[in-house]
């Protein structure tokens, strides 16, 4: 059941214009956005006096309402619920006095718009070594700034507000609608004195130096933003950004999967067939890692957490070693001789026992 508009405002039926107008006023000022910032209740409240207003403060509505109550608004029409902030500051926010800096104050006070810059757009490529470990790059970057010694006066179109406000009488009594000023964009200022070299804007070039701090783990098509560093805004606004892309190089050794890096490491006959240890060039150290007799070109050895770190820092990805057995393509007699009385011989197994000491001899002294 909807709450009745007196209660809502806290007067009688016999109230007068003046006492409804005090009482919504009162109400507005107790439950205002401006005191009571992020207090849903409150602003319930806010818009429910409103709504009584909107109903009680018009004589001929009042008079459908004390004859219909609620149904005589179901159809339509703010009485039915539909008021949002923009309407209640519009329709209403004179009632406030100066109760909030003016008119209406937070939600509905017409004030200037702040302008912001334009971003700016950079690409910064990195090796998988700056990648791995994070890093801090500078740049140059020609951006827009103010030009020294411009000066800026209050519009007269707008008295500085920002807003042309617009009075119209409707069938439902006068209209106010505000619309962004024309003339100074909506800032609330004009140029009165532009310095000699700079644009229409009153801005110029400027080339600048920034830092860029680049953390681990960031992979190709990533951006990051540097706040304030894009074009600067009329008016003392708030700059844009600088937003950076991230692009990879491509490196000789690894290449990347998300977190994980790959690896080829290439290896004799005699390395796989007799076992071997082998030291790996990290991106960030160095590894050693230990092959066993006999090992079969495309196995993968996963070494955990030897690849990227995750961006958030949470855990490292790891790095997967593909085995490739080198075969030669040129022997010498002995070695052809050697491999051929292999073949020739009928009890030879393709998969020898490791404890066949003269066999894994014969392949060292082949091959070494």
């Amino acid at each position: 059941m909807k709450e009745d508009y007196y209660d809502i405002l806290g007067i009688s039926k016999g109230a007068s214009a003046g006492e409804i107008k005090k009482a919504y006023r009162k109400k507005a000022i107790e439950f205002h956005p401006d005191k009571n910032p992020g207090d849903t209740t409150a602003e319930a409240n806010f818009k429910k006096a409103a709504q009584a207003y909107e109903i009680l403060g018009n004589p001929e509505k009042k008079s459908k309402y004390d004859q219909y109550g609620h149904a005589a608004f179901e159809n339509g029409g703010f009485g039915g619920g539909g008021m949002n902030m923009d309407d209640i500051f519009s329709q209403f926010g004179d009632i406030f006095g100066g109760a909030f800096g003016g008119f209406g104050g937070g939600f509905g006070q017409q004030r200037s718009t702040q302008r912001r810059g334009s971003n700016l757009r950079i690409r910064v490529s990195l090796s998988l070594e700056e990648i791995i470990s994070g890093v801090e790059k500078k740049v140059k970057v020609k951006r827009k700034v103010q030009a020294p010694g411009i000066e800026y006066s209050t519009c007269s179109n707008c008295n500085g507000t920002g807003q042309v406000t617009k009075i119209t009488n409707t069938i439902l009594g006068r209209m106010q609608t505000s619309t962004t000023c024309n003339v100074c964009g909506g800032s609330g200022q004009i140029i009165s004195n532009r310095p000699s070299g700079s644009d229409t804007q009153g801005m110029i070039n400027e080339e600048e130096t920034v830092s860029i701090k680049i953390p681990a783990g960031v992979e190709e098509g990533m951006q990051l933003k540097v706040s304030g560093k894009g074009n600067a805004a009329l008016s003392n606004g708030v700059s844009g950004d600088l937003l950076v892309l991230i692009e990879e190089k491509t490196h000789d050794n690894f290449t990347r999967e998300g977190q994980n890096l790959h690896l080829d490491l290439y290896v004799s006959i005699s390395e796989a067939v007799l076992g071997v240890s082998k030291d790996i060039q990290l991106l960030n150290g160095k590894v050693r890692v230990k092959l066993d007799p006999g090992i079969q070109s495309g196995k993968t050895l996963r070494l955990r957490n030897k690849g990227i770190p995750d961006i958030n820092g949470y855990s490292n990805g790891d790095l997967l070693v593909h085995i490739n057995v080198w075969t030669p393509k040129v022997l010498n007699r002995e070695q052809k001789k050697f491999f051929q009385s292999m073949m020739d011989d009928d009890n030879f197994d393709p998969k020898p026992d490791k404890s066949d000491k003269s066999f894994f001899e014969k392949v060292k002294d082949m091959f070494a």
